[in-house]
């Protein structure tokens, strides 16, 4: 008996895996803006996790080249991959949640974008694999 694939099981893990490619860079290039350019983001209340703009930056880096290297190794369908995009997903969304106070339009819609991608994962991600 052969197991059949779901074309849309297939699209969506390949679309969320695409988006977290296109996230990191989204994430190393906010990042890049926060590290050369330190007064393009602004806040003016006070906040609990207020660090320096540059820290803010680097930040943003690391976990952008990491959630964009997650995306690359989702699209192999490899179970470890999938679970480490999950994590990695969820790490953006925390890390947006913060960083809501400095860019909160763009936050959201990362934030928005990220449950989308742990969706797809959790729920359609083993049928990619031939």
């Amino acid at each position: 008996m052969t197991e059949q694939r779901s074309s849309l099981a297939v699209g969506m893990t390949v679309f969320a895996a695409t988006m977290l490619i296109v996230i990191g860079v989204l994430h190393a290039l906010q990042g890049f803006v926060a590290v050369f350019n330190d007064t393009f983001y602004v806040v003016g209340a006070e906040w609990v996790f207020e660090f320096d703009v540059t820290t803010w930056g680097w930040i943003h880096v690391l976990v952008g080249l990491l959630v964009a290297v997650a995306g690359f190794f989702v699209l192999t369908g490899a179970v470890w991959a999938r679970t480490v995009g999950v994590i990695v997903a969820c790490l953006s969304i925390v890390l947006n949640f913060v960083w809501l106070p400095y860019y909160p339009v763009w936050g959201v819609i990362i934030i928005a974008l990220d449950v989308f991608v742990v969706w797809a994962l959790t729920l359609h991600g083993r049928d990619i694999v031939e």
